[in-house]
């Protein structure tokens, strides 16, 4: 009874699965008749729903403007749509037999096969009536691993032969978090088509209609295809895997490589695990010590805030963090960079070819991206070294929408200070740090995003004086990105930065004083960038900028001091500028951008101005008159044309020729006593009698790739010329200083080199080596001056070091162990000596030889540090890996100055050093 009642009930379950298989299978047959006169879609969709059980979905907002004029008799669904949908930006789709969703200029992909990904069942989810296109363009990571092999149709379908062009945008990401990969070359083979990303990951290209295969790759990510069938303009998303190191390497290179192919020279390009690989001072990833290894960059000497480029001065560096100036980079005097690793996801250094967009500085851009977030899942990672330490979280607000990355660092060396014996010289020092970064990104939708960037850092340290010295950046920005149309994209940015210092003495009571001086800008640029055609895209827009400048203000510090406050008048300006440049590619082998800047400056009161003498030197003595200008105020205007041609000739796919002249207009200045940033350095602008600088420079290059484009190498040499860079007087006074035209000299200047680069990016042992020669050169120009240095012959400058050497190298010798390797050796920097005494009106006076006609001791460092990483199992909470090293291996004494000391009727000197013994360290770094 039992087992018939059984087969009683399987019958009746297979009857009814019968059923809803004939219901859907009708369903999905069901013909249709119809004449459609001019109906809108959601006439029609009203008309079919009432004849059938379809449902449909979509947004009446996009359908208003299409009206349907065909007639059908006995037809599917599937032919209805099509027939009225055809030559239209719709698209359909058709889901469990009886949903259909319809979409303007999106595709549709409701079932991804078994195969591709793995997984079964993928199919669209109908809960609301409104649905949202962009949920269906999210792939899975196995299906972007398999990506390479599927193709894409592109645009709207026609029977049509294809012909012509059409243009392809889209973003390039990383799969595992959403991040924007920024300068991926996006290439055809034939013809030679390329693209770049941009900031933000965007790409736009002009591609032969019909089928493509595109080649993807970028420093850091796994080289990759995607096959499209073009039929007209559209979107591709691209989703990369990131890099994975392996025992055993497989080396992948599609089409040409960047460093041939792309028009700019003089750039370099860093990323944060390049950084990572090289040892710095303390163990903490240091963005500016790796700045230093690359050719045609110096330093004053160790520890020393700020660089040099290509025979310019500190204050010739535009330093920007995503978009903010940065005017002070480093803490602790030069010691520790003031950019967060964990936060930077690459760095690119302009010393040529500067793109129009940029100017204000007459050396280089150091351009600093960060990393938006992860978009995906709740992420982090955190440091401890013996010095400092650090914690960056990340995450998305609303997965794969938008993101925040909150990081900071600090040093607990006030603590360590506490430990030191009491009878030495540092025993009761204070020095402290830290920075704060945090990035909010939110995407609307394909074709807009917002990002906010603060960022904020402050130092205050005495090292044992009685003097305590502080200086802090504070930085705001705001960016819109848009894209208008497949070929016009757009970027707003507004922002403000401050940099301040203060020093201050609570040593003597009645001494007591408080030194002031800030700088504020508050800025606004729209930058554009128009596809034309795949021969020509356009980069436009503009910039302006408003500074306020407080040069300085002296005050008693406490109640019982008796300094006589002084305070120095503020000083505005307005800097602004328009630009477009060009990048042309005449050909596979040959390409050429050319653009122009025009740069205004606007010297605004309320402000006192002298008036000097003519053709007298400006002194006190010889000032005349005095005029109060009145507030916003032009008291004094500068303009002029800024000219950038840069230009490449491939010989062969692994060898090219560039060339490349510019002209730049700097109107701020650094008043400074030292070669390198201090913490007494103080920004002068333009006016009345310190003139604009400006700069031109030429340059050309050789670049030549070898083992199937794995070893990068590069020979550039570059001729500058500089005027008005200042100077100053034999004892002049730079703080506090109500005239300081009185104490400047203005200088012209020349500087050439040459600078030889080799590169091996991949393989166990990786890494780089430079060799810069370089002279730079100035002498006494201004008329005005009332003295001439060296009797108005050339000399060296400060910073001028002919040779200069660098080496990186990294060798894995598993996957968890590495080795790195850091030499460092250049020549020392000029110094200006006592050769002998005199007696002047009785007194005994030093007698000073030439300006920086000597040199301090040739310079020579070496670093190593060994990377242990922790297992990589992919499912654990928490990733780790510690660093072991030492700083100045050889414990060589080098010199970071020469000073001298009158003793009992003698001149003695004295070199001073700050790392004469070698430095061990140590870095536990996590991972969440």
């Amino acid at each position: 009874m039992i087992r018939y009642q059984s087969k009683q009930v399987l019958t009746a379950l297979l009857f009814i699965f019968f059923l809803i298989l004939c219901e859907r299978s009708l369903a999905q047959e069901k013909l249709i008749t119809a004449n459609f006169k001019g109906l809108s879609i959601a006439q029609l969709v009203a008309d079919i729903e009432s004849k059938t059980d379809y449902r449909f979905y979509f947004d009446p907002v996009i359908s208003d403007s299409l009206k349907i004029d065909q007639s059908f008799t006995s037809q599917p669904i599937e032919e209805v749509l099509r027939k009225s949908f055809l030559n239209t930006p719709y698209n359909f789709a058709v889901v469990d037999g009886n949903r259909i969703i319809i979409t303007r200029e999106s595709t549709i992909y409701t079932r991804i096969s078994d195969e591709l990904t793995g997984f079964k069942n993928a199919s669209v989810r109908d809960s609301t009536a409104r649905i949202d296109a962009d949920v269906f363009n999210i792939e899975s990571k196995e299906a972007t691993l398999r990506s390479a092999n599927k193709v894409f149709e592109i645009g709207l379908k026609t029977s049509q032969p294809l012909s012509g062009k059409s243009t392809l945008n889209g973003y390039v990401r990383l799969v595992s978090n959403s991040e924007p990969v920024i300068g991926a070359l996006i290439s055809i083979d034939e013809p030679y088509t390329a693209a770049s990303t941009n900031q933000f990951g965007h790409f736009t290209i002009s591609l032969p209609k019909g089928r493509q295969e595109l080649n993807i790759q970028s420093m850091g990510i796994q080289s990759t295809r995607r096959i499209i069938h073009l039929y007209s303009d559209g979107l591709l998303n691209i989703n990369v895997e990131e890099a994975v190191r392996s025992l055993k390497e497989v080396v992948v290179i599609a089409g040409k490589t960047a460093n041939i192919d792309k028009v700019e020279m003089g750039v370099e390009k860093l990323t944060a695990r390049a950084i990572k690989q090289v040892p710095a001072v303390f163990g903490e990833a240091d963005l500016l010590a790796v700045v230093l290894t690359l050719p045609g960059v110096k330093s004053a000497g160790e520890a020393s805030t700020g660089f040099n480029v290509r025979g310019g001065t500190t204050d010739q560096n535009l330093i920007l963090l995503n978009d903010a100036t940065i005017y002070n980079p480093s803490h602790f005097f030069g010691l520790f960079s003031a950019f967060n690793n964990e936060a930077v996801k690459e760095v690119e250094l302009y010393k040529s070819s500067i793109p129009a967009k940029f100017g204000g500085r007459l050396s280089s851009i150091l351009d600093v991206n960060s990393r938006e977030g992860n978009k995906k899942e709740l992420s982090g990672s955190a440091g401890l070294g013996l010095i400092t330490s650090r914690l960056n979280v990340e995450g998305p607000l609303i997965k794969d929408k938008s993101s925040f990355i909150l990081g900071g660092r600090t040093t607990y060396s006030n603590w360590l200070m506490k430990m030191l014996p009491e009878n030495s010289d540092y025993a009761k020092s204070k020095t402290a740090f830290y920075d704060l970064n945090l990035n909010l990104n939110h995407q609307f939708s394909n074709s807009s995003t917002l990002l906010l960037t603060a960022y904020t850092s402050k130092d205050e340290s005495d090292l044992g004086t009685d003097t305590l010295y502080g200086y802090s950046n504070k930085n705001l920005s705001l960016a819109w990105k848009k894209i208008f149309h497949n070929n016009l994209t757009g970027v707003f940015t507004s922002g403000v930065d401050r940099y301040q210092y203060t020093n201050l003495s609570d040593f003597n009571p009645v001494n007591d004083y408080k030194l002031n001086f800030d700088i504020n800008q508050y800025n606004f640029k729209s930058d554009f960038s128009y596809f034309l055609s795949s021969k020509h895209v356009l980069d436009f827009g503009l910039n302006s900028i408003y500074y306020k400048l407080h040069p300085g203000s002296y005050n008693p510090q406490g109640s019982g001091s008796l300094v006589k406050p002084d305070v120095i008048d503020r000083e505005q300006a307005l800097e602004s500028a328009v630009y477009i440049e060009d990048k042309f590619q005449a050909s596979s082998s040959f390409s050429v951008n050319y653009g122009i800047r025009y740069s205004f400056f606007n010297y605004l009161g309320p402000q006192k101005d002298y008036a000097y003498a003519p053709d007298l030197p400006k002194t006190l003595n010889n000032r005349i008159d005095s005029i109060n200008h009145g507030a916003g105020k032009f008291i004094k205007n500068y303009q002029g044309p800024e000219f950038r041609v840069s230009a490449r000739y491939s010989l062969s796919d692994d060898f090219s020729i560039k060339a490349g002249y510019n002209t730049l207009r700097q109107y701020i200045h650094m008043l400074s006593n030292t070669t390198s940033i201090a913490p007494t350095d103080i920004w002068k602008l333009s006016d009345s009698h310190i003139k604009p600088q400006f700069g031109d420079q030429v340059s050309l290059g050789f670049y030549k790739n070898f083992k199937s484009n794995s070893i990068e190498t590069s020979v550039e040499g570059y001729y500058k010329n500089l005027q008005n860079v200042l100077d100053y007087k034999s004892g002049a006074t730079l703080v506090m200083n109500h005239t300081i035209e009185t104490d400047v000299i203005n200088t012209q200047g020349k500087a050439y080199g040459i600078e030889f680069h080799v590169k091996k990016s991949s393989g166990k042992l990786n890494g780089w080596m430079s060799y810069t020669y370089s002279r730079t050169f100035l002498r006494t120009s201004d008329v005005n001056a009332g003295e001439e240095i060296n009797s108005g012959n050339y000399y060296p400058s400060s910073y001028d070091k002919p040779h200069d050497f660098s080496l990186i190298g990294n060798y894995r010798f598993s996957h968890r162990f590495s080795f790195s390797l850091n030499i460092a050796a250049s020549t020392g920097r000029p110094i200006t000596i006592p050769i002998g005494k005199y007696n002047y009106a009785g007194t005994i006076r030093t007698l000073y030889g030439d300006r920086n006609g000597y040199r301090i001791p040739d310079y020579f460092r070496s670093d190593i540090s060994f990377n242990l990483d922790g297992n990589h199992k992919v499912r654990q909470l928490t990733h780790n890996s510690w660093t072991f090293g030492v700083y100045n291996l050889t414990g060589r004494k080098n010199a970071y100055s020469i000073y001298y000391n009158t003793n009992n009727g003698f001149i003695q000197g004295y070199k001073l050093s700050i790392f004469g013994t070698p430095i061990p360290f140590v870095n536990y770094n996590i991972r969440f």
